[in-house]
């Protein structure tokens, strides 16, 4: 479970912090009206996810026969994971183009979200397939990765929009820069893993 609760945490602090239209308005919002606008739109993944996950689980499940599949679904996700890695180990901080718009934080956060390839993508190639793996082993190991998965990624952009809100030079500063950079290296790392994953199920390895 420690394993899991591990993944879940690296990829839900990484997936939270990293530069993205979500990020974006995060900060956008809370720049143009306040803090509390940046926190409604730091909780929309709790209202789009969710179709998401229970789709990818399925699709999943439907293949857990066929190991050449999964296979090569474990590669795209190291894949993934790898690109997500070497972002962050560029990271310059982030850069905005703030336009004044009503505040809706919530509804377009939602809708940011919801027209985002990035969830999708992620989910089929990576949560799903680790969360069914997690599941395989113990239900309790399963339930360790999603909650750490959104804890963090939702924890960390309502902490990026205080952050934000009391400091706009944050996401250029070094402390911003240095953390994704480390994530980044332990996205890195944790691609490896799901590129043996898939190789093993591919009989390669």
């Amino acid at each position: 479970m420690i394993h899991y609760l591990t993944i879940g945490t690296i990829l839900g602090l990484s997936a939270g912090l990293a530069p993205g239209p979500l990020l974006t308005l995060v900060v956008s919002e809370t720049i143009l009206h306040d803090i509390r606008a940046g926190i409604k739109v730091a909780l929309a993944p709790l209202v789009t996810d969710l179709p998401i996950i229970v789709l990818t689980v399925f699709i999943l499940s439907r293949l857990s026969g066929f190991h050449g599949i999964l296979g090569v679904i474990s590669l795209v996700g190291g894949l993934v994971v790898l690109v997500m890695g070497i972002q962050g180990i560029k990271a310059r901080g982030l850069d905005l183009d703030i336009q004044k718009t009503r505040q809706r934080s919530l509804a377009k956060g939602i809708l940011v979200n919801m027209l985002s390839p990035h969830p999708y993508l992620f989910w089929l190639s990576v949560g799903a397939p680790t969360m069914t793996r997690a599941n395989d082993q113990h239900v309790f190991a399963a339930a360790a990765f999603i909650i750490s998965f959104y804890l963090l990624l939702i924890g960390s952009k309502i902490f990026l929009a205080i952050l934000v809100g009391k400091s706009k030079t944050f996401l250029k500063g070094r402390v911003y820069i240095c953390t994704m950079r480390f994530l980044g290296l332990a996205l890195c790392a944790l691609a490896i893993l799901l590129f043996k994953d898939g190789l093993s199920l591919l009989g390669i390895l």
